[in-house]
Protein backbone atom coordinates (compact mmCIF):
# COMPACT_ATOMS: atom_id res chain seq x y z
CA UNK A 1 0.00 0.00 0.00
CA UNK A 2 1.27 3.49 -0.78
CA UNK A 3 1.07 6.53 1.50
CA UNK A 4 -2.14 7.82 -0.11
CA UNK A 5 -3.96 4.52 0.35
CA UNK A 6 -2.78 4.40 3.97
CA UNK A 7 -4.30 7.84 4.56
CA UNK A 8 -7.56 6.67 2.99
CA UNK A 9 -7.57 3.58 5.23
CA UNK A 10 -7.02 5.69 8.33
CA UNK A 11 -9.87 7.95 7.31
CA UNK A 12 -12.18 4.96 6.74
CA UNK A 13 -11.21 3.38 10.07
CA UNK A 14 -12.16 6.57 11.92
CA UNK A 15 -15.41 6.89 9.99
CA UNK A 16 -16.34 3.31 10.88
CA UNK A 17 -15.58 3.96 14.55
CA UNK A 18 -17.66 7.14 14.48
CA UNK A 19 -20.61 5.10 13.16
CA UNK A 20 -20.25 2.04 15.39
CA UNK A 21 -18.33 3.23 18.46
CA UNK A 22 -15.99 0.24 18.24
CA UNK A 23 -14.90 -2.37 15.70
CA UNK A 24 -12.93 -5.58 15.70
CA UNK A 25 -9.78 -6.18 13.68
CA UNK A 26 -11.62 -8.89 11.74
CA UNK A 27 -14.50 -6.55 10.90
CA UNK A 28 -12.13 -3.79 9.75
CA UNK A 29 -10.15 -6.32 7.72
CA UNK A 30 -13.29 -7.48 5.91
CA UNK A 31 -14.67 -3.99 5.34
CA UNK A 32 -11.40 -2.53 4.04
CA UNK A 33 -10.18 -5.58 2.14
CA UNK A 34 -6.68 -5.72 3.62
CA UNK A 35 -4.81 -8.14 5.88
CA UNK A 36 -5.16 -8.28 9.65
CA UNK A 37 -1.49 -7.31 9.93
CA UNK A 38 -2.17 -4.14 7.94
CA UNK A 39 -5.16 -3.26 10.13
CA UNK A 40 -3.14 -3.83 13.31
CA UNK A 41 -0.39 -1.51 12.03
CA UNK A 42 -3.00 1.13 11.14
CA UNK A 43 -4.57 0.91 14.59
CA UNK A 44 -1.17 1.19 16.23
CA UNK A 45 -0.38 4.38 14.28
CA UNK A 46 -3.79 5.91 14.98
CA UNK A 47 -3.46 5.11 18.68
CA UNK A 48 -0.03 6.78 18.73
CA UNK A 49 -1.71 9.91 17.29
CA UNK A 50 -4.32 9.75 20.06
CA UNK A 51 -7.21 9.14 17.65
CA UNK A 52 -8.35 5.79 19.11
CA UNK A 53 -7.80 3.24 21.87
CA UNK A 54 -6.92 -0.35 21.07
CA UNK A 55 -8.23 -3.32 23.03
CA UNK A 56 -7.63 -7.04 22.48
CA UNK A 57 -8.97 -7.73 19.01
CA UNK A 58 -10.25 -4.28 18.10
CA UNK A 59 -10.42 -0.54 18.74
CA UNK A 60 -12.71 2.23 19.95
CA UNK A 61 -12.64 6.02 19.53
CA UNK A 62 -10.44 7.81 22.04
CA UNK A 63 -13.29 9.98 23.30
CA UNK A 64 -16.73 9.98 21.70
CA UNK A 65 -18.66 10.26 18.45
CA UNK A 66 -18.15 14.04 18.42
CA UNK A 67 -14.38 13.66 18.79
CA UNK A 68 -12.09 15.46 16.35
CA UNK A 69 -8.97 13.44 15.43
CA UNK A 70 -5.61 14.92 16.51
CA UNK A 71 -3.73 17.18 14.11
CA UNK A 72 -1.30 14.52 12.75
CA UNK A 73 -4.25 12.33 11.78
CA UNK A 74 -6.25 15.19 10.27
CA UNK A 75 -3.25 16.33 8.24
CA UNK A 76 -3.23 12.97 6.44
CA UNK A 77 -6.99 12.96 5.78
CA UNK A 78 -8.29 14.51 2.55
CA UNK A 79 -4.80 15.88 1.85
CA UNK A 80 -5.41 16.26 -1.90
CA UNK A 81 -8.62 18.22 -1.35
CA UNK A 82 -6.89 20.51 1.14
CA UNK A 83 -4.03 21.20 -1.29
CA UNK A 84 -6.52 22.07 -4.05
CA UNK A 85 -8.44 24.39 -1.72
CA UNK A 86 -5.21 26.02 -0.54
CA UNK A 87 -4.05 26.73 -4.09
CA UNK A 88 -7.43 28.26 -4.92
CA UNK A 89 -7.39 30.41 -1.80
CA UNK A 90 -3.83 31.58 -2.52
CA UNK A 91 -4.92 32.61 -6.01
CA UNK A 92 -7.48 34.98 -4.45
CA UNK A 93 -4.84 36.82 -2.39
CA UNK A 94 -3.34 39.98 -3.89
CA UNK A 95 0.35 40.78 -3.55
CA UNK A 96 1.00 43.11 -0.64
CA UNK A 97 -2.05 41.91 1.30
CA UNK A 98 -2.18 41.52 5.07
CA UNK A 99 -3.63 38.20 6.20
CA UNK A 100 -4.58 36.10 9.17
CA UNK A 101 -4.19 32.38 8.44
CA UNK A 102 -5.88 29.79 10.64
CA UNK A 103 -4.06 26.99 12.40
CA UNK A 104 -5.96 23.92 11.15
CA UNK A 105 -4.57 21.35 8.73
CA UNK A 106 -6.11 23.28 5.82
CA UNK A 107 -4.52 26.45 7.20
CA UNK A 108 -1.14 24.72 7.05
CA UNK A 109 -1.82 23.81 3.40
CA UNK A 110 -2.65 27.48 2.70
CA UNK A 111 0.64 28.55 4.30
CA UNK A 112 2.48 26.14 1.97
CA UNK A 113 0.60 27.56 -1.03
CA UNK A 114 1.63 31.11 -0.09
CA UNK A 115 5.35 30.32 -0.35
CA UNK A 116 7.11 32.91 -2.48
CA UNK A 117 4.29 35.46 -2.20
CA UNK A 118 4.91 39.03 -1.04
CA UNK A 119 2.34 39.24 1.76
CA UNK A 120 2.16 39.96 5.49
CA UNK A 121 0.73 37.06 7.50
CA UNK A 122 -0.35 36.63 11.10
CA UNK A 123 -0.57 32.85 11.75
CA UNK A 124 -2.85 31.39 14.40
CA UNK A 125 -0.65 28.39 15.23
CA UNK A 126 3.00 27.51 15.72
CA UNK A 127 2.79 24.99 12.87
CA UNK A 128 1.61 27.62 10.39
CA UNK A 129 4.14 30.13 11.74
CA UNK A 130 7.02 27.69 11.20
CA UNK A 131 5.86 26.94 7.65
CA UNK A 132 5.64 30.64 6.79
CA UNK A 133 9.03 31.36 8.40
CA UNK A 134 10.66 29.29 5.65
CA UNK A 135 9.68 31.91 3.04
CA UNK A 136 12.00 34.89 2.50
CA UNK A 137 9.25 36.96 0.86
CA UNK A 138 6.60 36.71 3.60
CA UNK A 139 6.52 39.24 6.47
CA UNK A 140 5.56 37.28 9.55
CA UNK A 141 3.61 38.72 12.51
CA UNK A 142 3.44 36.48 15.59
CA UNK A 143 0.52 37.16 17.98
CA UNK A 144 0.91 36.94 21.72
CA UNK A 145 -0.98 34.49 23.87
CA UNK A 146 -0.79 30.94 25.14
CA UNK A 147 -0.22 27.87 22.98
CA UNK A 148 -2.81 25.10 23.24
CA UNK A 149 -1.24 21.69 23.72
CA UNK A 150 -1.57 19.25 20.83
CA UNK A 151 -3.10 21.68 18.38
CA UNK A 152 -0.36 24.27 18.98
CA UNK A 153 -2.80 27.08 18.24
CA UNK A 154 -2.51 30.54 19.81
CA UNK A 155 -5.33 31.12 22.30
CA UNK A 156 -6.37 33.41 25.12
CA UNK A 157 -7.01 37.09 25.85
CA UNK A 158 -3.57 38.25 24.65
CA UNK A 159 -4.06 36.65 21.23
CA UNK A 160 -7.51 38.19 20.89
CA UNK A 161 -6.27 41.64 21.96
CA UNK A 162 -3.39 41.48 19.46
CA UNK A 163 -5.74 40.65 16.60
CA UNK A 164 -8.20 43.40 17.47
CA UNK A 165 -5.42 46.01 17.52
CA UNK A 166 -4.84 45.39 13.79
CA UNK A 167 -6.82 45.68 10.57
CA UNK A 168 -6.13 42.86 8.12
CA UNK A 169 -7.24 42.60 4.51
CA UNK A 170 -8.24 38.93 4.69
CA UNK A 171 -8.75 36.18 7.21
CA UNK A 172 -8.40 32.61 5.92
CA UNK A 173 -10.67 30.70 8.30
CA UNK A 174 -10.82 26.94 8.77
CA UNK A 175 -13.47 25.05 10.73
CA UNK A 176 -14.26 21.60 12.06
CA UNK A 177 -17.83 21.70 10.81
CA UNK A 178 -20.04 23.46 8.28
CA UNK A 179 -23.79 23.12 8.06
CA UNK A 180 -26.72 25.31 7.08
CA UNK A 181 -28.33 25.35 10.53
CA UNK A 182 -25.16 25.02 12.63
CA UNK A 183 -23.03 27.47 10.65
CA UNK A 184 -19.24 27.20 10.91
CA UNK A 185 -18.26 25.42 14.11
CA UNK A 186 -15.27 24.28 16.17
CA UNK A 187 -14.81 21.70 18.91
CA UNK A 188 -12.67 23.91 21.16
CA UNK A 189 -14.12 27.12 22.71
CA UNK A 190 -10.71 28.84 22.96
CA UNK A 191 -10.01 28.32 19.26
CA UNK A 192 -13.50 29.51 18.36
CA UNK A 193 -13.01 32.74 20.36
CA UNK A 194 -9.78 33.52 18.51
CA UNK A 195 -11.43 32.80 15.16
CA UNK A 196 -14.25 35.24 15.92
CA UNK A 197 -11.71 37.92 16.85
CA UNK A 198 -9.74 37.32 13.63
CA UNK A 199 -12.95 37.72 11.63
CA UNK A 200 -13.75 41.02 13.36
CA UNK A 201 -10.22 42.28 12.69
CA UNK A 202 -10.35 41.54 8.95
CA UNK A 203 -11.91 43.32 6.00
CA UNK A 204 -12.95 40.03 4.40
CA UNK A 205 -13.20 36.36 5.39
CA UNK A 206 -12.37 33.37 3.18
CA UNK A 207 -13.49 30.06 4.71
CA UNK A 208 -11.39 27.13 3.47
CA UNK A 209 -13.34 23.95 4.28
CA UNK A 210 -13.04 20.56 2.60
CA UNK A 211 -16.23 18.73 1.66
CA UNK A 212 -15.87 16.10 4.40
CA UNK A 213 -16.72 18.81 6.95
CA UNK A 214 -20.12 19.55 5.37
CA UNK A 215 -22.94 18.44 7.66
CA UNK A 216 -20.69 18.28 10.73
CA UNK A 217 -21.61 20.40 13.76
CA UNK A 218 -18.93 21.11 16.36
CA UNK A 219 -19.35 22.12 19.97
CA UNK A 220 -18.98 25.91 19.47
CA UNK A 221 -20.38 28.14 16.74
CA UNK A 222 -17.90 30.50 15.07
CA UNK A 223 -20.33 32.28 12.75
CA UNK A 224 -23.33 31.83 10.48
CA UNK A 225 -22.92 30.17 7.09
CA UNK A 226 -23.73 33.53 5.48
CA UNK A 227 -20.91 35.37 7.31
CA UNK A 228 -17.79 34.55 5.20
CA UNK A 229 -17.39 36.56 2.01
CA UNK A 230 -16.26 33.37 0.26
CA UNK A 231 -16.39 29.66 1.12
CA UNK A 232 -13.93 27.49 -0.79
CA UNK A 233 -14.52 23.73 -0.80
CA UNK A 234 -13.45 20.83 -3.05
CA UNK A 235 -15.06 18.95 -5.90
CA UNK A 236 -16.03 15.92 -3.83
CA UNK A 237 -18.99 17.81 -2.39
CA UNK A 238 -22.31 16.29 -3.45
CA UNK A 239 -24.36 18.27 -5.98
CA UNK A 240 -27.41 18.78 -3.73
CA UNK A 241 -25.16 19.84 -0.83
CA UNK A 242 -23.42 22.38 -3.08
CA UNK A 243 -26.76 23.80 -4.23
CA UNK A 244 -27.95 24.06 -0.63
CA UNK A 245 -24.72 25.74 0.45
CA UNK A 246 -24.84 28.24 -2.40
CA UNK A 247 -28.42 29.13 -1.48
CA UNK A 248 -27.32 30.17 2.02
CA UNK A 249 -23.75 31.48 1.59
CA UNK A 250 -22.59 34.73 -0.01
CA UNK A 251 -20.31 32.95 -2.48
CA UNK A 252 -19.06 29.37 -2.83
CA UNK A 253 -16.11 28.34 -5.03
CA UNK A 254 -15.21 24.73 -5.73
CA UNK A 255 -11.48 24.18 -6.10
CA UNK A 256 -10.83 22.07 -9.16
CA UNK A 257 -14.53 21.83 -9.92
CA UNK A 258 -17.56 23.89 -10.93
Amino acid sequence: MNAASKAVRHQLVLEILRETGKASVVDLRDRLGVTEMTIRRDLELLEADGALKRYHGGATLAIGSSYEPPFPTRERMHAGAKRAIAEWVASQIAEGSTLVVDGGSTGLAVAQALEGRSVTVCPLSLRVAWQLAKSTSIRLLIPGGAVRQGERSFVGADTIEYLLQHHFDRYVMTASGLSINGGLTEWNPDDASVKRAAARASEGVIAAIDASKYGNVGFVRICETSYPDLIVTDDSIAGPDLQDLRAHAKQVDVAGGF
